[in-house]
C-alpha cells in the first residue's frame, strides 16, 4: 500500500544513511521500524523492585577518621 509521510528532515536523513548502511531500502527499513514498534510487548508480572542489602553497625569506628595521621597509625597496626 502507498502512503505519504511528513517527516522530519533530520529523521529521514537518518533512515536513509542507516538503511543504505545494512543494505536495504528505506521502505524495507521503515516497514522493520515499524514492526518493532508495534509487536507486543511480553507483560511483566512484578514491577521491577531494586533490593538493598542492609548491614547494622555494632561498634563506633576505633579511630576518628578526621584526623589523618591517627587514621594512618590506625591503619598501619600501629
Amino acid at each position: 500500500m502507498k502512503t505519504t509521510l511528513d517527516l522530519h528532515d533530520a529523521t529521514l536523513q537518518a533512515a536513509k544513511s542507516r538503511a543504505a548502511a545494512e543494505g536495504m531500502t528505506l521502505t524495507a527499513f521503515v516497514e522493520d521500524a515499524l514492526r518493532a514498534r508495534l509487536a507486543p510487548r511480553p507483560a511483566s508480572s512484578d514491577p521491577f523492585r531494586l533490593k538493598l542489602k542492609t548491614v547494622r553497625g555494632t561498634t563506633k569506628p576505633a579511630v576518628d577518621v578526621s584526623d589523618r595521621n591517627a587514621l594512618y597509625d590506625f591503619m598501619d597496626g600501629r
